[in-house]
């Protein structure tokens, strides 16, 4: 990298703090900073799903899964087109109506008509710590690129990943807090389509042709599995799909997305369009340069080789652009989901419960700290972990166990109850949750069948939650 590449970088973040800045002075209440107004056209909010949703994490994490394992890596995404237009058929014509209705602004205001106060209250308290595990993975998804590509070299001796986990921190964290659902969507819809052009037609034939003189070079230097799709197994696709699937219908980014678009059909519109850029698009693409960043770098850590392959195989002044989308693409997946979290937890549970006289400026100020105290844990979360990908489903996977079952039950059985909801979540959290963090050993008879532990907390709250609605009454509803 030369001065240039660094200049358009810093420019970059420069126009990034300006546009929240831009919104923020101009959000004049909670809807518009959280919901954008419920008035945001579908090609900006299907470019900011694919951008949240796929982000720098999973863009990293693509890369590592094509350096380790080739095309096969790319099944990951097709839990995004799968999730999408699932959510697109049977989910966003519920919401949409409901939102007419009730003005919905979160995730938990759906189950909060649906089930009550008590279910809302825990629903947004799992979903505010998911997201912020989230978030805590895409702060270190911007760590390692730029530890790559730009902070090379830290002060004072410090660690060079930890030190860009600080920094990247601090101007995503800055940039959330002064902005907006608008800020997010808007700067999404530029950042992705700079990423998109900058990825398809510059690195790739840079990369292909220009470092690597071809395919047969890829043919000659990788294994023949890697050019084929069943270089993995099924149950690392199951597991995929049973962790990463149910999102899409509890995911409170999304949720914020569905309430920010006109009407159905231009949700709609918006759910199909993010599910196609995502698979085959970003699949394809991310695993690819993974598999060239094998060939160049071999000895590299799988998901520090495509941040590598940014820095050394780009011409200047593309690297600037290249890096610069790429964080744009981190950073609009973490203040996302800052957001959400800052959502639940403010809207959810502080307005509800702690304040509930407040007044709207105050609400905004408060959910401007709320997302600076969550920025600050998410950087304890990202130091915890060493791979982006991981994060990323120990993330999934807390808020999937414990909220798809009773939110599929909201949505398509007349006889769940509040009651059965509770179950579910305690029945489906508490396990998954203690599995994942080695507390409590799996038996060795149900490791052998190598599925997640997300697999086994969705069975037990889905025993959980049938057993318990059909014992009690189901409440009414408004």
């Amino acid at each position: 990298m030369i001065f240039v590449d660094y200049f358009i970088f810093g420019l970059y973040l420069c126009g990034v703090l300006g546009v929240g800045w831009y919104y923020f002075r101009r959000n004049r209440d909670t809807e518009d900073y959280f919901v954008g107004g419920r008035a945001i056209a579908s090609h900006h909010v299907g470019l900011s799903i694919v951008a949240t949703d796929v982000g720098g994490g999973f863009s990293i994490g693509l890369g590592g899964l094509g350096f380790t394992m080739g095309l096969s890596g790319s099944w990951l995404l097709l839990t995004g087109l799968l999730g999408a237009w699932l959510s697109a058929v049977f989910i966003i014509p519920h919401v949409k109506r409901l939102d007419a209705r009730h003005g919905l602004v979160t995730y938990p205001d759906f189950l909060r008509w649906r089930y009550g106060e008590r279910v809302a209250l825990l629903a947004a308290l799992v979903s505010g710590l998911g997201y912020l595990g989230f978030t805590g993975a895409q702060v270190l998804a911007g760590a390692k690129l730029a530890s790559a590509t730009i902070i090379t070299r830290a002060p004072l001796g410090l660690d060079p990943l930890q030190f860009s986990l600080y920094v990247i921190a601090a101007v995503t964290i800055v940039y959330t807090v002064i902005g907006g659902l608008k800020a997010v969507i808007y700067t999404d819809t530029i950042q992705w389509i700079i990423l998109l052009v900058g990825l398809i037609l510059v690195t790739i034939p840079v990369v292909l042709w220009g470092e690597l003189g071809g395919l047969d070079t890829l043919r000659r230097e990788l294994p023949a599995e890697f050019f084929h799709l069943n270089n993995v197994t099924a149950i690392q696709v199951v597991n995929w799909m049973v962790t990463i699937v149910p999102i899409w219908l509890i995911g409170m980014t999304l949720y914020q997305r569905m309430y920010a678009c006109r009407n159905v059909t231009e949700a709609r519109r918006a759910w199909y369009m993010a599910g196609l850029f995502e698979y085959p698009v970003m699949a394809f693409m991310g695993v690819f340069l993974g598999m060239c960043a094998r060939v160049m770098f071999p000895a590299a850590e799988p998901e520090m080789g495509l941040p590598l392959l940014i820095r050394d195989a780009l011409p200047p002044v593309v690297t600037g652009l290249v890096i610069a989308a790429y964080f744009s693409a981190i950073m609009s997946t973490a203040d996302s989901c800052l957001m959400a979290s800052s959502g639940n937890i403010v809207n959810d549970v502080i307005k509800r419960y702690v304040w509930p006289g407040m007044s709207e400026a105050t609400l905004m100020r408060v959910s401007q700290l709320a997302t600076l105290v969550i920025g600050a844990t998410a950087i304890i979360i990202a130091s915890r972990f060493t791979m982006v990908l991981d994060a990323i489903l120990f993330a999934y996977a807390f808020m999937v166990s414990g909220l798809f079952v009773p939110t599929l039950g909201a949505f398509f059985w007349r006889r769940a109850t509040a009651a059965g909801a509770l179950a579910g979540m305690f029945l489906g959290g508490v396990p998954t949750l203690l599995l994942q963090l080695d507390l409590v050993p799996l038996p060795a008879r149900l490791q052998a069948t190598g599925l997640d532990p997300v697999a086994y907390g969705l069975s037990l709250s889905a025993v959980g939650f049938v057993g318990v609605s059909l014992l009690t009454r189901p409440a009414a509803r408004a």
